[in-house]
């Protein structure tokens, strides 16, 4: 997961490990006395001091801390960061949003896409983390809008009602049909509890949990733009929005990403360690040798490949083969 990663990622990884290890040593004395002194290079776990977030009211000797109360070094690492916490929720929720639209759209996380939108009613929380999720969803450019401005950044939020007439029918009667073209004409609103109400030649209507799905989405004023978008509501508030069209770069890296999975598999297959270099050859279809040599620097950076050999496969050829021999 850290490959290639900086160093704060392992710093990060050592202190959750290592304060794990003297945490569970008293459950699982064995695992945690092996996993510490590894990290450590220490005597035992079990010699180690307890993770105080704040310093005792008495040592281990029986004496009085003369620093009871105070913060430890643990303490000030770990400490709990109410803003930090929030502004993380709202990144997994755009990236459980996006990722759930991307399920839905049929496009695989693999495949590199232009542009991701995200409108929120607060975007200053999430804007510092612009690289991990351009990193995570796997997008070339990531665009924060607040709901506020989101017209003067050329889009628009609609909100939709569909009408379930199975459900609606047995306690409406013949109004559901009325219900139904007024959900499609936009002769609706919502009232107080947060239900819609629809207006019927017999007066306005209120429609019951399980009788409607109410759709707000955002999508972007340029009808043709809008054709090559797709949109999702956060469940907290807030829309994403994804550039769904693939240029022909866009697909020719997505085809190397999926290179690179075929890779490292063959490397899992043929039991290499995840350090050993390899020499790579990749049989391709004729199709699709362009796409393997614009990103032939990318495919051997990403799987430790010292050379790597492109050939055509035969005619009859549909996928990609992979050979791989350690280095």
């Amino acid at each position: 997961r850290f490959w290639n990663e900086d160093e704060t990622a392992f710093n990060t990884l050592y202190t959750v490990l290592e304060v794990f290890m003297r945490t569970i040593s008293p459950l699982a004395p064995m695992e945690a006395e092996a996993v510490w002194r590894g990290l450590t290079g220490g005597e035992s776990v079990h010699l180690a001091d307890w993770p105080y977030l704040v310093e005792p009211q008495m040592l281990s000797d029986g004496e009085k801390n003369p620093k009871a109360g105070e913060v430890t070094e643990l303490g000030a690492v770990l400490a709990h960061d109410d803003a930090l916490v929030a502004a993380m929720d709202k990144v997994r929720e755009v990236v459980s949003s996006t990722l759930s639209l991307r399920k839905a759209e049929q496009l695989r996380v693999r495949q590199p896409l232009a542009n991701l939108t995200v409108v929120a009613e607060n975007t200053a929380a999430v804007e510092p983390y612009e690289q991990v999720l351009e990193r995570e969803l796997n997008v070339k450019n990531v665009t924060f809008c607040t709901l506020e401005d989101a017209s003067s950044h050329g889009l628009k939020i609609v909100h939709e009602l569909k009408v379930n007439a199975r459900a609606a029918g047995p306690r409406l009667g013949k109004q559901v049909q009325f219900a139904i073209k007024s959900s499609k004409s936009g002769d609706w609103r919502v009232d107080e509890s947060g239900a819609p109400v629809v207006t019927t030649p017999n007066g306005e209507v209120a429609l019951v949990e399980g009788e409607y799905e109410l759709v707000n989405r955002v999508e972007s004023s340029d009808a043709q733009a809008a054709a090559n978008t797709a949109s999702a509501a956060m469940p907290t508030g807030g829309f994403v929005m994804l550039d769904t069209a693939l240029t022909s770069d866009l697909l020719a890296e997505g085809y190397a990403r999926d290179a690179i999975r075929a890779v490292q598999d063959a490397r899992k297959e043929n039991g290499l360690d995840i350090s050993d270099r390899i020499s790579l050859t990749l049989s391709v279809p004729s199709a699709d040798v362009a796409k393997v040599e614009q990103f032939r620097d990318l495919i051997a950076n990403e799987t430790l490949a010292t050379s790597l050999e492109v050939t055509e496969a035969d005619s009859s050829a549909t996928e990609l083969s992979v050979t791989v021999k350690r280095a």
